[in-house]
C-alpha cells in the first residue's frame, strides 16, 4: 500500500482528502503544521507528498509552502510533490515545477484530476537507482554504473573474464549477471568455490574421475567442466587451485580438451569461464604460486569491484531494498548507515538489514534497530554524534552565523531554524 502524506492546516481538506484517498487503497498520513510534516518525511516511509502553500493566518505569499518543498527535497531529493495552490500563488507553484515539484492544481481541487497526477507519480521508477533485473543488481554511483555497461559488453562475447574485488562485493551476482545477458543463457550456468575444496579434491572436482581414480572414488564422476558444456563455468577464488590443476585448466582454456583422473580418453567441451579472486594474483605469480600464462589466459578483460565504502551512493539504495518496501529508514539509521566503513561491504549491508527487521518493532527502522547485539556496530554508533552534537558544534564552529552553519550542514536556514528548536539548542553566553 502506497503512503501519501497530505500538508494542510485546515483540519477539514486533511479529512477530505484522507476520506478520497483512502477509497482508492491509499494510507495517509495527515500533518497540520510544517514541523510535523517534516518529522513525517524524516522518519517514515512517505511514497508522496501532497501540501498546501500556506500555514499561517492570513499568509497568502505561499511562502511558506516554497520553503517546505525545498526542505521535503533536502530529506529525500525522489519523493512526489504535488502542490494545492490558490491562484495568488501560481506564480510560486509553476517555479516550484520547474524546481522539481511534480505537478500543482488549484483550490477546489478536481478529485478525478488528483487522483490521475497521483497515479502517474506512483508509477514512476524512480530515475537514479537502478536495477538489474537478471541478478537483482541495485546501483546509484557511478563506479557501478561504468561497471555494468562494460560488463554488459562482455557479455556479448565469449572471452574469459576476471572479477577481482574484496568478499562480499558481489563477484558471484556480477558473473550471474553476465552468463544472463550473454548467447549462452539457456545453457548451464556451474559455479565452482575453489576455496572451499581439499586441494586433492579440486582436480576430481573440475574434470572429473573414473572408478577407482583415487581412495573413495567408487562410481565414476562427472567434472564441473563437462556440466557446463555449452554454458558458463564460474571459478570463485581461483587463487586457490594449486599448480597441477592450473596446469590442466590452461590446457582446456587453450584447446577445449582434458581427461579425468584415472582415464586416457580425451574429453573435448565448449565453456566460457569467468574466475573471480579477492587476492593479488600478480604477487603469487611474483612467489612461484600462480601460472603466469593462465593468468592472461583467465584475464582477457578484468572487472574490479569496488568496495562498498568506496561507492557510497550504493549504500541506501541497497539498504532500501534489503528491507523490503514493507519498512523504511529513518534520518538517523540513514546517517549511520553512511557513516558506517562496512569491511563486509554488500554482504554485512545485507546481514545488518535482516538482523535490524529481526529487533526492528515499527515499520521505520531506527540506528537502536541495527544494534543487534553487536558489540563491534555498538561502538560504531557510539562513536558516531547525534544530530544535536553535530548542529551544536556546527553553530558553535560558526559563531552561530545561521548562514554559514546551514550551508555546512545542508539545511535550509528554515530547516536548520526547526531543528534548533526540535533539539532545545541553546547559545552558550
Amino acid at each position: 500500500m502506497k503512503r501519501i502524506l497530505v500538508v494542510d492546516d485546515n483540519p477539514d481538506i486533511l479529512d477530505a482528502l484522507d476520506l478520497l484517498l483512502g477509497l482508492y487503497d491509499y494510507e495517509v498520513i495527515t500533518a497540520i503544521t510544517i514541523k510535523k510534516a517534516l518529522m513525517a518525511v524524516s522518519h517514515q516511509k512517505i511514497d508522496l507528498v501532497i501540501q498546501d502553500m500556506n500555514f499561517t493566518d492570513g499568509t497568502t505569499t505561499g511562502d511558506e509552502g516554497k520553503n517546505l518543498f525545498y526542505d521535503i527535497k533536502q530529506i529525500n531529493p525522489n519523493i512526489p510533490i504535488i502542490l494545492i495552490t490558490a491562484w495568488s500563488q501560481l506564480e510560486t507553484a509553476i517555479e516550484l515545477v520547474k524546481a522539481g515539484a511534480a505537478d500543482y492544481l488549484p483550490k477546489p481541487w478536481n478529485d478525478e484530476k488528483l487522483l490521475e497526477v497521483i497515479s502517474e507519480n506512483l508509477n514512476k521508477a524512480t530515475p537514479d537507482v537502478k536495477q538489474e533485473p537478471s541478478a537483482s543488481f541495485i546501483y546509484q554511483s557511478q563506479k557501478m554504473n561504468s561497471l555494468i555497461h562494460m560488463a554488459n559488453k562482455v557479455a556479448q562475447s565469449d572471452i574469459n573474464t576476471l572479477i577481482t574485488g574484496p568478499n562480499g562485493s558481489g563477484k558471484e551476482k556480477l558473473a550471474d549477471h553476465i552468463h544472463q545477458n550473454s548467447k549462452r543463457k539457456n545453457s548451464p550456468f556451474i559455479k565452482v568455490n575453489m576455496g572451499a575444496l581439499p586441494h586433492d579434491l579440486m582436480e576430481a572436482e573440475l574434470f572429473g574421475a573414473e572408478k577407482g581414480a583415487f581412495t573413495g572414488a567408487n562410481t565414476a564422476r562427472e567434472g564441473r567442466f563437462e556440466a557446463a558444456n555449452g554454458g558458463t563455468l564460474f571459478l570463485d577464488e581461483i587463487g586457490n587451485l594449486n599448480l597441477a590443476g592450473q596446469m590442466k585448466l590452461l590446457r582446456v582454456l587453450q584447446t577445449g580438451e582434458f581427461e579425468r583422473l584415472g582415464s586416457s580418453k580425451t574429453l573435448k567441451v565448449d565453456v566460457r569461464v569467468i574466475s573471480a579472486t579477492n587476492s593479488n594474483l600478480q604477487e603469487d605469480i611474483n612467489q612461484g604460486l600462480f601460472r603466469e600464462d593462465l593468468y592472461y589466459r583467465l584475464n582477457i578483460v578484468e572487472l574490479q569491484l569496488a568496495e562498498l565504502n568506496q561507492r557510497k551512493d550504493d549504500i541506501l539504495p541497497l539498504a532500501e531494498y534489503f528491507i523490503g518496501k514493507d519498512h523504511s529508514l529513518s534520518a538517523c539509521a540513514k546517517n549511520h548507515l553512511l557513516a558506517h566503513t562496512w569491511p563486509g561491504n554488500v554482504r554485512e549491508l545485507e546481514n545488518a538489514c535482516k538482523r535490524a527487521l529481526v529487533f526492528a518493532n515499527e515499520a521505520c527502522l531506527s540506528v537502536e534497530d541495527f544494534l543487534s547485539n553487536d558489540p563491534q556496530t555498538l561502538s560504531t554508533i557510539q562513536k558516531q554524534p547525534s544530530e544535536a552534537e553535530r548542529i551544536e558544534a556546527t553553530l558553535n564552529k560558526y559563531n552561530w552565523v545561521i548562514s554559514r552553519a546551514a550551508n555546512e550542514l545542508g539545511f535550509s536556514r528554515q530547516a536548520l531554524y526547526r531543528r534548533i528548536e526540535k533539539h532545545n539548542i541553546k547559545q552558550q553566553d
